[in-house]
């Protein structure tokens, strides 16, 4: 017997290495199989349990309660539901009117498919000028709500207004609710969650434009894409089952097309995140399967976008596609190197290199073969911020006059300080990214990650989703250092990645580990400082900022202007229905919206002949002749002048920033710099001469309506010069 039983155990003893997974599961069988801890994991899954659900019921509520949060605002700010019709309107501004505007039109289309037909064939708008609104304007948000109202029974219930920034609304709590939950994936605990979101609404003023600008497209794409980086958080995660991967990968790739649908600048957004990603993988900080799955999203996403799109080619020529598709190549020619070796460190190297010479060359390439209107403007913009040109076109010199479009102020800096915002957000990002070098600099010693990381490690660079967002958050605020308008996409964020960092034990032990504290077990301070910091952060907010809150709520702020209200009223009484207006861009959209007649121009950015057309008009306020005027509105038809007494007698706060000013630099009536000559004009201001009612002036113009702000004249058909 003895000597049967001895090849069977030497059998046993050789099979056994062959598989560490069947070692584990055996293991693991065995510690299942005794009957003692039956107990245990029903009382571990109980509290799971427990945890989701208060997790998710604390994200949800908290988006239902800034959802409302937003709807009281707006109610007591403009006295919205004590308006007629007409006032609701005129609190649409600019751009905003003009999308609220094709809402209102495909609502009183008889079919849907007429109302998409007349909104891509659209010559109702601009005068001698067929627009594609949908494509142009990105207006996927407004067809959508059209649907929706109809579909729902909703025109029996509520106003169309109501509906419309209702969704908006709701939006926002959606946005807030993937803010909680990215937080709570990356601390464990929905208490981050909890904070995030007291920072996002207290720090409102710099993390959404939705108090002033309801309709805007990022307020409708924003939230999709917070989203996608709550599905992309889960993703990347080493801990993740498979049901939750496969659960993350949908959202990820649902939320990534809807947002590439919504908003006509959300490749640029993907782009950064996609650089974050390739850092990522560089590194080899994370798989690269899960890292090149995401790039086959970003591929599908923007050809299914360029498809429904109508052929949008701008899709094609982004730098997001160029870098995808030249990852994917490096991809494929990348040798398999040992890892740690020095052959293995020259080839991250020269994969470095590679991808970012295929990305500038296949960028290059595309944009000779794919015929494009990509925003060259915006280009000519860049290179005269950075000072690397200098240009006295109108259009470039107004652009970089716009607030949001300078550097950010102290009181940017000031606000998130006094809420203490940006003190944590610095100590959070210098410790993740000091702990982010120390994981690079063992891969490039050739030390591999630990499968696990515990508490006790103080590693919290080693977990891929903490440095995505470290790297994401580095470049968004790069970009938000440069140009304010783009602090809404980082504060976010700044709120999300704060809120984790003083939440998470994680990081405090990581901190220890530094310290190498020893006169308390770092574990238990741990632990402690996760749970008590931001407890005393969430008082002291509630404490200085929960009551200023409710004083907003309950203050009556009437948004009063009769000004305008008066000269909406007068053309849908006095004007022809074919007639053509002409003056501001911002004012065009506000009559393109409240009364529906045509206008010669849009207070839009994104294409050539609208900017053309916008300098031209301004062209009121400038130092030319009555005829030269005349020359440019009768060339589009314009049959009303419109002249805004605000422009005309701007008082701009930047010096060499009005209208008139930038009008006056364009067309050389100023100073010229080359050789100190002092030029003028022969001609006064137009919109100050031709309130006078002298010749040539009465010839061209006729004054048929006035108020305190605005003065409208009919242009001449036939010219009658008097002496």
């Amino acid at each position: 017997m003895a000597e049967e039983e001895g090849p069977t155990i030497e059998l046993r003893q050789r099979k056994k290495p062959k598989s560490s997974e069947n070692k584990e599961s055996t293991k693991e069988e065995k510690i299942t199989d005794t009957p003692t801890p039956e107990r245990t994991p029903k009382h571990i899954l109980l509290q799971r349990f427990a945890k989701i659900f208060i997790g998710c019921l604390a994200a949800v509520t908290s988006g239902m309660i800034y959802a409302l949060y937003l709807s009281a605002y707006h109610e007591r700010k403009f006295w919205f539901s004590n308006r007629q019709e007409l006032e609701r309107e005129v609190t649409f501004q600019g751009d905003s009117a003009i999308y609220y505007s094709y809402y209102k039109d495909m609502l009183k289309a008889p079919s849907f498919e007429r109302g998409v037909y007349e909104l891509t064939h659209n010559n109702r708008t601009v005068s001698l000028k067929t627009i594609n609104a949908v494509q142009q304007m990105s207006l996927y948000p407004e067809l959508i709500a059209s649907v929706l109202y109809q579909a729902t029974g909703s025109n029996e219930i509520i106003e169309p207004v109501y509906f419309y920034i209702g969704i908006v609304f709701g939006l926002q709590g959606v946005y807030v609710t993937a803010l909680f939950v990215t937080s709570w994936l990356m601390s464990g605990t929905w208490l981050a969650g909890m904070l995030t979101v007291a920072w996002f609404i207290i720090n409102r003023v710099d993390t959404t434009r939705i108090e002033y600008s309801i309709p805007l497209r990022e307020n409708w794409a924003l939230p999709y894409f917070a989203c996608q980086v709550a599905a992309l958080t889960g993703y990347l995660k080493s801990n993740l089952n498979t049901y939750g991967e496969r659960f993350c990968y949908l959202l990820m790739s649902a939320s990534t097309y809807t947002f590439v649908m919504m908003w006509e600048y959300s490749h640029y957004l993907l782009f950064l995140q996609a650089i974050s990603l390739f850092l990522l993988d560089s590194f080899s900080l994370e798989q690269s399967d899960k890292v090149h799955e995401v790039y086959k999203i970003y591929v599908f996403s923007l050809f299914l976008g360029y498809l429904l799109q109508f052929e949008n080619s701008a899709l094609l020529v982004s730098p997001l596609l160029s870098l995808v598709v030249a990852l994917m190549l490096a991809k494929c020619l990348q040798l398999n190197v040992k890892k740690g070796t020095f052959v293995a460190k020259i080839m991250k190297v020269i994969n470095f290199y590679l991808v970012c010479t295929l990305t500038v060359t296949l960028n290059i390439i595309m944009k000779m073969f794919v015929p494009h209107k990509e925003n060259g403007h915006m280009l000519k913009f860049l290179e005269v911020k950075f000072g690397l040109n200098m240009t006295k076109n109108f259009t470039m010199n107004w652009l970089l006059c716009q607030e949001s479009l300078q550097a950010p102020s102290q009181d940017f800096f000031l606000r998130l300080t006094q809420s203490s915002l940006l003190p944590f957000y610095i100590l959070v990002l210098i410790i993740c990214f000091l702990s982010m070098i120390q994981v690079i600099f063992r891969r490039i010693n050739g030390k591999s990650l630990k499968e696990t990381v515990t508490l006790e490690d103080g590693r919290i660079g080693e977990r891929p989703e903490i440095i995505y967002h470290v790297i994401h958050t580095i470049l968004l605020g790069s970009l938000a250092m440069v140009i304010e308008g783009l602090k809404y996409l980082w504060t976010p964020y700044v709120c999300m990645l704060a809120a984790f960092g003083v939440c998470s034990p994680e990081l405090w032990m990581t901190l220890f580990k530094w310290l190498r504290l020893r006169t308390v077990h770092p574990v238990l301070l741990a632990l402690v400082l996760s749970m008590a910091v931001p407890t005393i952060i969430g008082l002291s907010l509630w404490k200085e900022f929960f009551p200023r809150l409710m004083t907003e709520l309950m203050e009556l702020q009437e948004f009063y202007d009769p000004d305008t209200v008066e000269l909406m009223t007068w053309i849908k009484r006095q004007a022809p229905v074919a007639a053509v207006f002409a003056g501001s861009p911002q004012l065009m959209g506000t009559i393109k919206l409240c009364t529906g007649w045509m206008v010669t121009s849009l207070p839009l950015y994104n294409d050539d002949d609208l900017l053309k057309r916008n300098e031209n008009i301004y062209q009121i306020y400038s130092k030319r002749s009555a005829e030269d005027i005349y020359k440019i509105l009768t060339s589009y038809k314009a049959n009303y002048l419109i002249v805004e007494d605000a422009i005309c007698n701007e008082v701009g706060t930047m010096r060499g920033c009005r209208v008139k000013d930038l009008l006056d630099i364009a067309n050389g009536h100023v100073v010229c710099e080359e050789g100190d000559k002092l030029t003028y004009s022969k001609h006064g201001r137009f919109c100050h001469e031709v309130k006078i009612n002298y010749s040539p002036y009465v010839n061209y113009f006729t004054r048929v309506y006035w108020n305190r702000s605005y003065f409208v004249y009919k242009i001449n058909t036939v010219i009658s010069f008097q002496s």
